[in-house]
């Protein structure tokens, strides 16, 4: 059986994930890796994987707040991508990517709502 590993995909600045890291420091939940989601984003075999396991629209894994969104104007592009390319543009961007995503291999959280982090990660 595979160990279970839990990365927490973030941007060091961004103050919500910060905020979610602290949340998740006081259920007790230790990250075994934290990885700068600007510098490394997921590979495109993990995304496929995290967005099967979230349950999620694929479209719930882009940051739809965010320049880079918006510059390469993906609100109209989107809707006529297929899943495979849309993965493929998440994976070769970060800043694409909605932060921070919290994996362990079966539990995947996209963003950061305390009512959801303590529904997952709540070790009560």
């Amino acid at each position: 059986m595979k160990e279970t590993t839990l990365s927490v995909y973030l941007y060091p600045k961004c103050g919500t994930c910060r905020d979610a890291m602290k949340s998740l420091e006081r259920k007790g939940v230790k990250p075994d890796e934290v990885v700068n989601i600007f510098e490394t984003p997921p590979s495109e075999e993990r995304l496929a994987e995290m967005i099967a396991k979230s349950g999620l629209p694929l479209k719930k894994f882009f940051n739809t707040s965010g320049e880079v969104y918006k510059e390469m104007q993906l609100k109209d592009k989107l809707p006529g991508m297929n899943e495979q390319d849309m993965i493929k543009l998440l994976a070769s961007n970060g800043r694409l990517i909605k932060r921070p995503i919290v994996y362990d291999g079966q539990k995947v959280t996209v963003g950061y709502k305390e009512e959801e982090y303590e529904r997952v990660w709540g070790r009560g």
